[in-house]
């Protein structure tokens, strides 16, 4: 079963790598997608996407869970779930 996914980190490596980290509206499990760096101006990153629970991590940490939360909330109000950010 897929569940909706929400944006809550994006960082760049000295790798020339964009990691992007999805994660549950609870914060409680998440997904890392890594995207080379010229892909990104050919891939549209949206505010959410669904994945499939086999391909969910827990998030063990409760700060990060509680950040990744907050992040969730934050990106619902201000972007449509297919929205490019």
């Amino acid at each position: 079963m897929a569940r909706r996914c929400w944006l809550v980190e994006r960082t760049y490596t000295d790798r020339d790598t964009i990691v992007l980290v999805y994660a549950t509206p609870d914060g409680e499990r998440s997904s890392r997608k890594e995207l080379a760096g010229p892909t990104i101006e050919r891939t549209t990153v949206t505010a959410a996407v669904a994945v499939d629970d086999d391909d969910l991590e827990a998030v063990d940490d409760e700060a990060t869970r509680r950040r990744y939360a907050a992040e969730v909330d934050h990106v619902r109000a201000a972007f449509d779930p297919d929205g490019p950010l």
